[in-house]
């Protein structure tokens, strides 16, 4: 099994990132509030969204997702 499948907070963080470039809203996370998790999936989320607000393009947050998820 690859490590990143393994780290479930840096998974919560790039799913985050995913939903907010998606166009998903901060309050459809999964995670229960207060946890780690939601607070992990809520940093990616916004930084999914300044991303986009700064410009980027769905096909370059693509491949930033892809990048978080190989480099980690």
């Amino acid at each position: 099994m690859k490590k990143h499948k393994r780290d479930l907070a840096h998974r919560s963080y790039v799913k985050g990132y995913q939903s907010a470039i998606q166009g998903r809203s901060l309050s459809l996370c999964p995670y229960q509030e207060n946890t780690t998790m939601a607070y992990q999936w809520s940093r990616g989320w916004r930084e999914g969204r300044e991303d986009g607000w700064s410009g980027y393009n769905t096909n370059a947050c693509q491949q930033k997702v892809g990048n978080l998820i190989l480099n980690h």
